[in-house]
């Protein structure tokens, strides 16, 4: 089991910036860790994503403003978002997959919401 537990959310107005962390409850260094972030009305989306040995990958809307970081040494995944735009207002969610052999298990956060003002 893992606990996620969001960090960092806020009101802020256009153009500013946010850090969200995803504190987790034990060693993450395996696992696969993302942001996802869900609009009222909208479906949660992939926002960007940091595997355990792989390449760091971004939705288009945020390439360039946003960055994905982790520190496994502190259990904490984080997320570096400058620029902000209005339409980047949602609520941000932290997901784990662990993959045991073929067995794979989602984990998420509870959320931290992000209001970005125009």
């Amino acid at each position: 089991q893992v606990r996620l537990v969001e960090s960092g959310g806020g009101l802020v107005q256009a153009g500013g910036s946010l850090r969200l962390s995803c504190a987790a409850s034990g060693s993450i260094f395996s696992d696969n860790m993302a942001w996802y972030r869900q609009a009222p009305g909208k479906q949660r989306e992939l926002v960007a994503g940091i595997p355990w040995g792989g390449a760091t990958n971004y939705a288009d809307s945020v390439k360039g403003r946003f960055t994905i970081s982790r520190d496994n040494a502190k259990n904490t995944v984080y997320l570096q978002m400058n620029s902000l735009k209005p339409e980047d207002t949602a609520v941000y969610y932290c997901n784990a997959v662990r993959q045991i052999g073929v067995h794979a298990t989602d984990y998420w956060g509870q959320g931290t919401q992000v209001t970005v003002s125009s």
